[in-house]
């Protein structure tokens, strides 16, 4: 067992809430503790899914596992179900915090036109950066 694994204790927690196999057949040569430890290994340290330590399971399997529960929602009812359960225990208070310490305006916002410095101000001889009207327009003369 990593030091980044799932406990004994956690995985009978998890393995209850897990989809049941569809397929009859040849038994699975590797684990899906393995497999999804090794969802958590590549989850937690950001590496890139090839770099997956063999001890897991070959890495195209653990993305695999990986893909088809993210898509048919499986992670989402996991994530459901213990929040449920802990929710039940008490173990979870919903409070909402919104930290603001950092609270930048868009990049186009910086743009914004600025009192008296309007089109209609500007000298007559001053040269704007596009042709307002056709003896304007470069060429013409």
């Amino acid at each position: 067992m990593g030091r980044g694994d799932l406990t004994n204790s956690q995985w009978a927690r998890l393995e209850r809430l897990l989809p049941t196999g569809i397929k009859p057949g040849r038994p699975q040569v590797w684990t899906r503790r393995q497999l999804i430890d090794g969802i958590r290994w590549r989850t937690r340290t950001g590496a890139p899914w090839r770099d997956v330590p063999e001890r897991y399971g070959p890495w195209d399997r653990v993305y695999d596992l990986f893909r088809r529960w993210q898509r048919d929602g499986t992670w989402a009812r996991i994530l459901t179900r213990l929040q449920a359960e802990a929710d039940a225990k008490g173990l979870i208070t919903w409070e909402v915090n919104v930290d603001s310490t950092v609270c930048r305006a868009h990049q186009h916002a910086a743009g914004a036109a600025k009192k008296g410095t309007s089109r209609r101000n500007r000298p007559a001889g001053s040269s704007s950066s596009r042709p307002t009207t056709v003896s304007d327009a470069p060429g013409v003369g």
